[in-house]
């Protein structure tokens, strides 16, 4: 199959995404290690090569960004090598010092200057190493080493499949989010909470200091006005506001917010929002934002570019597709079956978009029965049948409810996320009604879609009924929950010169012109959503922001070059969608 390397328009450089990562809990210690690496890519069996030449970190080796030749792969029997040389001045080092890998797919082993840190499994979530007494003023030599089962095993591994085609991608392996450097005092604010709480006028925050500190200071500002200030003992602080804007996607408004811990200071910012699901006059379970109904206009975004796969070409890239969404008139994003870099979040928060955030599947082999057919003819089967969906592997259910909680922890102060998604059609379901509980217990600040699209197990399990509905009229069922469309559309359309894989095309409606491409998602809401609103229908996913690879049914192509569909005209439709 013929396919062709496309370039986003988006610059690189030598030293990509190297702006501070995590910009809602931001320190001015910090050392970015992206860059030029050494690496080798060579079979388990064989002995170690020797270094093959430099990869772009943090670009995969199969990627275009990378700069390794077309065709590079990393398969389950290889193992993938890298090596970093680089100085460290003599005023960097603190008290605590940490090494911080944003993501490594799958499986990697760190050393530092010849010492082993440790081990990480799980491709998807970020993890640290304390590097206080391995690394020295002036020269270090970090090791990684790499393998990645990818679809072979139960791992955590979302949509990548080696025989990769129609909705499975081309997988990627090794470092693919940031690496960087942060150190520390002896006390420091090693976690902080953040809870805005709009019914009772306060912003709550919960810290996690680690040494010895008798207090914490708090200052709360709105651009150069200063809000708040306090000095605060214990670790949970409560912070009173007489006067604030409500934060929503007409509204985003944010406050900086800054704590000190002794010599340490961390920036942060927050908005004062809520989530939650009410009854309207109607009898209708709604979607709510700041405790009146609020109709969620959506989008399903893969996350995936043409030269950096899963990894965008810059932060700007990520901007922009926050930013192309906004321009549309939708007021939310789908993050589908991945988890983004810091710096995503920060441009919904920012922009005003909200997010409904997926947990990334594993499992092994997907039974077509269970994702393909008894789903059409509804029938939903009970999901502790673990065989049955793939997840008959113990640990692998244990690594998902792991990551699930660090997924949580990292992105529990995002201002826009909204919605959590557990599970996916099906994909390594599992013990959906207990998994519920857990995440509940870790957030109950936000909504949850237990089981998105089908084996629905009833009603006592998720806040909402969620449908996946392609190729049939959408249609409301008799349900007491709140009812959402977490996917439908998918329409497509063929860019010459824009393809992945011009000789062959995936997408579930194809039209041959723009004109015939627009007419049809304006007709598809005016004739499928707009009427179902009244009747209980609260929100919509429309399958998608761009075309991944052979997927065509992208509203931009999968190079972020052509908008397929009027901006203005997507704008109005979506007008129309509201409560």
């Amino acid at each position: 199959m013929n396919t062709i390397r496309l370039r986003t328009p988006f610059e690189v450089g030598d030293k990509p995404l190297a702006e501070y990562p995590r910009p809602q809990f931001a320190r001015d210690s910090y050392i970015n290690l992206n860059g030029y690496w050494d690496y080798a890519i060579y079979n388990r069996n064989d002995e170690f090569p020797g270094w093959q030449g430099k990869i772009l970190v943090p670009f995969s080796p199969e990627s275009l960004l990378s700069g390794l030749p077309e065709g590079t792969a990393v398969l389950p029997d290889d193992v993938l090598c890298y090596r970093l040389k680089f100085d460290v001045k003599p005023d960097f080092p603190k008290a605590h010092t940490f090494l911080h890998f944003d993501a490594v797919d799958c499986k990697c082993r760190v050393y530092l200057n010849e010492k082993e840190l440790g081990t990480h499994v799980g491709g998807y979530v970020p993890f640290t190493f304390d590097v206080t007494r391995t690394l020295r003023a002036g020269g270090n030599i970090l090791e990684v080493v790499v393998t990645d089962p990818s679809d072979t095993s139960w791992h955590t591994r979302a949509k990548q499949r080696i025989k990769r085609g129609g909705i499975w991608y081309t997988p990627q392996s090794g470092i693919w989010q940031s690496v960087w450097l942060e150190s520390v005092p002896a006390t420091y604010l090693r976690d902080m909470t953040i809870l805005p709480d709009i019914d009772r006028d306060k912003l709550v925050l919960k810290l996690d200091i680690e040494g010895e500190a008798t207090c914490a200071d708090v200052v709360v500002m709105d651009g150069n006005k200063l809000l708040k200030a306090q000095k605060c003992f214990g670790d949970t602080v409560v912070v009173d506001f007489d006067d604030y804007e409500l934060w929503s996607p007409e509204n985003p408004k944010l406050y900086d917010l800054a704590v000190r811990v002794g010599d340490d200071v961390v920036r942060s910012y927050f908005g004062m929002r809520k989530f939650s699901v009410i009854t309207d006059r109607k009898g209708y379970k709604r979607l709510a934002l700041n405790n009146k109904p609020y109709f969620h206009s959506g989008v399903l975004d893969q996350g995936y570019w043409s030269d950096g796969m899963l990894t965008p070409p810059s932060y700007a890239a990520l901007e922009y597709d926050v930013k192309f969404v906004k321009a549309m008139g939708f007021n939310m994003i789908r993050k589908h079956i991945k988890i983004e870099p810091m710096r995503f979040y920060y441009h919904c928060d920012k922009e005003g978009i909200l997010v409904w955030q997926d947990m990334v599947s594993g499992g092994t082999d997907y039974n077509f029965l269970a994702i393909g057919i008894l789903p059409f003819v509804g029938i939903h089967v009970k999901d502790n049948k673990y065989k049955f969906f793939g997840r008959a592997d113990k640990e692998g259910r244990d690594e998902f409810v792991a990551e699930m909680k660090t997924t949580v922890n990292r992105l529990k102060n995002c201002v826009s996320l909204a919605v959590w998604v557990p599970f996916n059609e099906g994909w390594g379901q599992f013990d959906s009604v207990e998994i519920t509980k857990q995440l509940r217990a870790l957030d109950n600040t936000r909504i949850i879609d237990s089981v998105s699209g089908w084996h629905d197990q009833g009603e006592d399990t998720s806040q909402l009924k969620s449908l996946h509905v392609y190729f049939k009229p959408v249609r409301i069922p008799d349900d007491k929950r709140c009812v959402v469309l977490s996917e439908f559309g998918g329409y497509s359309l063929p860019t010459e010169g824009h393809m992945f894989s011009p000789d062959k095309l995936f997408g579930y409606k194809m039209y041959k012109s723009p004109e015939a491409f627009a007419e049809a998602f304006e007709k598809l809401y005016d004739t499928q959503i707009v009427p179902q609103i009244a009747k209980g229908l609260s929100a919509t996913v429309y399958t998608q922001v761009s075309d991944v690879e052979e997927e065509i049914n992208g509203l931009i192509t999968y190079d972020r070059r052509i908008v397929k569909i009027p901006v203005e005209r997507v704008k109005r439709v979506n007008t129309k969608l509201k409560l």
